[in-house]
C-alpha cells in the first residue's frame, strides 16, 4: 500500500502543468517513449535531448499545412485576376498578319482623358488605362468603324462602363430572336374550342396604335452601345430602344442596380428591364448633351434643301474647319457649340410618324362600324430643334442657362482648354481645344429637376356607363302620386279612344 501511494504521488507530481507552456512532464515523457518505440530509434539514449525538443516543437505545429489554410479570395483579388488578362501581350505566333492597312477605330483614350483631367473631370488615370485595353478587346471581337468611350453610369451595387460604337457597313450583328419577338406586337389569338358568340357583348375600346421603333442606324438607334460593370468583364450589347420605353423613361426616376436583368418597378410600368431603361437613358443623355464646335460638321453638299437642318439626320466632317479660339468657345452666348445628335420628340422618336395612318397588316373586318363612328381629328405633327442646332437655344434650367462654360486653368489661359458642363444633365462634360473636342458623361443617369421627384398621378377611373335619367336612381313615388299618374294615363286613353271613334264615324258618312 505504501508503494502504491508513492507511485500515485509521483504521477500526480509529474502531471503538474507548467504555467508557461501549459505542458506536463508525464505526457511529454509518454510522447518521447511512444516516438522511440514507434520508430525503433537506435541509440535513443544519445538522442534523448533532440527527441525531447522535436516532440515539444511538434506541439506547436498545426496538423494541416499552413500554406493551404488560406481564406477565399476577395472580390478585389478576383477582379484583379480578370483584369490581368487585359495586359497580357499576345505571342508573336498568335498575332495575325495585317493584310490591309485599316484605320484604327479606337481613338487615344489617354489623350482625351488628359484634357478632362485638367478640368478635374474623369475616372483617374489608373481606371482610364484599364478601360483602354478593354475597349481594344471590343474592337478585336467586333467589326467596328468607330469606338468611343461614352462614359460611366453609376449604380447602387455596380456601375456601368458604356462604349458607343458604330459598325462597318454590312457588318452589324443580327438581332436575337428574343429581341424580335419583343418588338413585334402580340396579336390576340382565339383559344381552341371556343367560338365567338353573338350574344356576348364586345367592348368597343381599342388601344392606341403602337408607335414603331426606328431602325438600326437611324434616329435614336443610330449608334450601338456596349456596357460592362468593370474593365475586363464581358461586354454586353444593349438592345435598340423603342418609343414606348423613351416615353415612360421621361416619367419615372429610378437608380440603377448594376444588374441588367433587374426589374424596373415604377409607375407608370416600364416596358422592360434595367437593360432597356439604361438604353433609354443613354439615348436621352446623348440627345441632350452631345455637342461639337460650330462648323466642325456640315451637311452634305447634295442636300440643297432645308438649309436650317430640319429634316436631316446625317452630316459629314468639315475638312475645311478652322478651329475657334478658346475665348470664343467659352463665349457667354454659347452660339459656337451645336448639337450633333437628333432631338427626341415627345412621341419617342427623332422622326415623327402619323399613328392614324393604317398599315396593310392591320385588320379591316369592322370597316362598316368604323365608317359609322366619327373619325378622330388628324394628329398635329411634332417638331423639334433641327440637327446642328446651337446650344444657345436650349431651354433654361431653373432660371439658369442649360450650359456653363469655363477654362481648365485661369492662371495660364494661353494653354488652357474650354470646358462646358451641362446643367440639365449633371455629369455631362465636353472640352474643346483647337480641332480636338470630346464628350463625356459620369453620373447617375438622372435629369436635373428643381423640385423633388413625384410620380405622376394615376388616371381617373373610367365610367362604367354614362350618367343620365335612364340610370339615375330616384325615390319611389307615393300612393297618391301613383293614383294621380294612373288617372292621367286613363284620361289619355279615353281621349285617344274618342278620337278613334270620331274618325270611324266620319269614314262611314263619306
Amino acid at each position: 500500500m505504501a508503494s502504491e501511494t508513492m507511485i500515485q504521488n509521483a504521477k500526480a507530481f509529474l502531471l503538474q502543468e507548467s504555467p508557461d507552456s501549459k505542458l506536463n512532464l508525464y505526457d511529454h515523457l509518454c510522447s518521447i517513449m511512444h516516438k522511440i518505440l514507434e520508430n525503433r530509434t537506435p541509440n535513443a539514449v544519445d538522442l534523448l535531448e533532440n527527441l525531447s525538443k522535436e516532440v515539444k516543437t511538434n506541439k506547436f505545429v498545426p496538423a494541416a499545412d499552413a500554406s493551404t489554410d488560406v481564406s477565399p479570395a476577395s472580390q478585389e483579388i478576383e477582379l484583379a485576376n480578370v483584369q490581368n488578362k487585359l495586359f497580357e501581350k499576345p505571342s508573336e505566333e498568335a498575332e495575325p498578319e495585317p493584310e490591309d492597312e485599316v484605320e484604327m477605330p479606337l481613338p487615344d483614350l489617354m489623350d482625351t482623358a488628359h484634357y478632362f483631367e485638367l478640368a478635374g473631370v474623369g475616372l483617374g488615370r489608373e481606371e482610364t488605362f484599364r478601360i483602354f485595353p478593354a475597349l481594344k478587346n471590343l474592337v478585336d471581337t467586333h467589326t467596328l468603324q468607330s469606338v468611343r468611350f461614352w462614359g460611366k453610369v453609376l449604380g447602387n451595387n455596380k456601375n456601368y462602363i458604356v462604349a458607343e460604337v458604330e459598325y462597318r457597313e454590312g457588318a452589324e450583328d443580327e438581332p436575337s430572336t428574343e429581341e424580335e419577338q419583343e418588338d413585334e406586337p402580340k396579336e390576340d389569338e382565339p383559344e381552341e374550342g371556343k367560338e365567338d358568340e353573338d350574344d356576348v357583348p364586345k367592348p368597343d375600346y381599342k388601344p392606341p396604335p403602337v408607335i414603331p421603333k426606328e431602325e438600326n442606324g437611324t434616329g435614336c438607334n443610330k449608334k450601338t452601345y456596349f456596357v460592362c460593370n468593370e474593365p475586363g468583364t464581358e461586354w454586353v450589347k444593349l438592345p435598340p430602344v423603342t418609343p414606348a420605353q423613351l416615353v415612360c423613361a421621361r416619367q419615372i426616376k429610378k437608380f440603377f442596380t448594376g444588374n441588367l436583368e433587374a426589374p424596373v418597378v415604377s409607375y407608370p410600368p416600364f416596358p422592360g428591364t434595367e437593360i432597356n431603361y439604361l438604353r433609354a437613358q443613354i439615348a436621352r443623355i446623348s440627345a441632350g448633351t452631345n455637342i461639337s464646335p460650330v462648323d466642325y460638321y456640315k451637311f452634305e453638299e447634295d442636300d440643297e434643301d432645308d438649309s436650317d437642318g430640319e429634316g436631316r439626320d446625317s452630316f459629314v466632317e468639315n475638312v475645311e474647319f478652322e478651329p475657334l479660339r478658346v475665348q470664343e468657345l467659352i463665349d457667354p452666348s454659347l452660339s459656337n457649340w451645336v448639337h450633333h445628335v437628333q432631338h427626341i420628340l415627345p412621341q419617342g422618336r427623332c422622326v415623327w410618324v402619323n399613328p392614324a395612318v393604317k398599315t396593310e397588316t392591320e385588320d379591316f373586318e369592322d370597316e362598316e362600324e368604323e365608317e359609322e363612328r366619327e373619325e378622330p381629328d388628324e394628329p398635329v405633327p411634332e417638331t423639334g430643334p433641327p440637327l446642328l442646332n446651337p446650344i444657345s437655344e436650349d431651354t433654361e434650367v431653373d432660371s439658369m442657362p442649360a450650359w456653363s462654360a469655363g477654362l481648365t486653368s485661369n492662371l495660364v489661359p494661353q494653354y488652357a482648354a474650354a470646358v462646358l458642363r451641362s446643367n440639365l444633365w449633371p455629369g455631362a462634360f465636353v472640352f474643346g481645344l483647337d480641332k480636338k473636342f470630346e464628350n463625356l458623361y459620369i453620373g447617375w443617369g438622372h435629369k436635373y429637376t428643381a423640385e423633388n421627384y413625384s410620380p405622376p398621378a394615376p388616371p381617373t377611373t373610367q365610367e362604367e356607363y354614362p350618367s343620365g335619367a335612364e340610370v339615375t336612381e330616384v325615390p319611389d313615388p307615393t300612393v297618391d302620386e301613383e293614383r294621380a299618374l294612373q288617372a292621367v294615363q286613363q284620361e289619355q286613353l279615353d281621349r285617344e279612344a274618342e278620337e278613334a271613334d270620331m274618325e270611324d264615324d266620319d269614314e262611314e258618312d263619306d
